[in-house]
């Protein structure tokens, strides 16, 4: 009944330092997965900072393949996802989930709630497609073209946990977001990643 940490990171040399240092001060995680897809920065150098196994992939696969990648590797039998920027992130947080009783339940979403005024628009319209969710690890390898959802990894999965009736359950996490796009890589570029993050979003919600 073990439980995995994997933690998808591209380019996040500059906020995953704050989600690992905390991450690592919760004792009852079976183990600590790191997946550096493909990042062009110093991530993977701030990750051997820490006690947690770090998996280099050769080339960017996406959100969806360097979460299936890591639940591969994975031992335990459910695997706790979160997202490398994360900002506010305690080990209460990790606590909250932990205690939702997942080992009964086949996914448990994590939302944000009140983590600051400014955030993500996803978060806002659909706050089910969060990243911080527990998932039974079996699930994982019966989604169609996980591997290939990038950002529509979340919609997959919640259309997964429906049209199988899967037992989910919602949890609020409070004071907690996550870094916006637009702040990692200004306005411009942000704003034209986050537009491709949608479409992604939208093209998992109507296909699959």
């Amino acid at each position: 009944m073990g439980i995995s940490v994997v933690i998808p990171a591209y380019n996040e040399e500059k906020y995953i330092d704050k989600v690992l240092e905390v991450v690592v001060q919760v004792p009852v995680l079976q183990e600590i997965i790191v997946v550096n897809d493909g990042s062009t920065d110093h991530t993977a150098e701030v990750v051997k900072r820490y006690p947690v196994k770090l998996i280099n992939l050769p080339e960017n696969m996406g959100k969806g393949g360097a979460m299936l990648k890591g639940a591969q590797e994975a031992q335990g039998e459910y695997i706790l996802f979160l997202d490398a920027d994360l900002v506010g992130l305690k080990t209460e947080h990790i606590d909250t989930l932990l205690s939702s009783g997942y080992q009964e339940l086949d996914m448990v979403v994590g939302i944000f709630d009140s983590g600051r005024i400014r955030t993500d628009l996803a978060q806002v319209v659909a706050p089910f497609l969060s990243g911080q969710r527990i998932v039974k690890k079996e699930h994982l390898f019966k989604i169609n073209n996980l591997h290939v959802s990038r950002f529509g990894v979340e919609i997959a999965l919640t259309k997964y946990a429906a049209q199988n009736n899967l037992k989910v359950k919602e949890v609020v996490l409070e004071n907690l977001t996550h870094v916006m796009k637009e702040e990692k890589l200004g306005l411009v570029k942000g704003l034209a990643a986050r537009m491709k993050m949608y479409w992604e979003i939208a093209k998992n919600a109507t296909h699959g």
